[in-house]
């Protein structure tokens, strides 16, 4: 599994990226996080509003910080 965490550097975007690592760590879920903070790559995929998850390709969350449980549903873990 692919996932990429879009956005600028903002606080919210870090947060998002350390809260999705310890999610896939505690949930024992095989996946490779990449920070993606390039504004020409964000706008590829449609996203105008930062903090977002792309999961295998496909926008899962824009412009907010999902909870845990959230995320565990996004990435098939229940």
């Amino acid at each position: 599994m692919k996932i990429e965490i879009l956005g600028t550097g903002c606080a919210k975007c870090h947060k998002l990226y350390e809260l999705v690592l310890e999610t896939i760590k505690t949930e024992g879920i095989a996946a490779d996080v990449s920070n993606v903070q390039d504004i020409k790559k964000i706008m590829a995929y449609g996203v105008m509003t930062t903090p977002a998850i792309v999961v295998d390709g496909e926008v899962k969350v824009v412009g907010k910080i999902p909870t845990a449980d959230e995320i565990k549903r996004l990435l098939g873990s229940k």
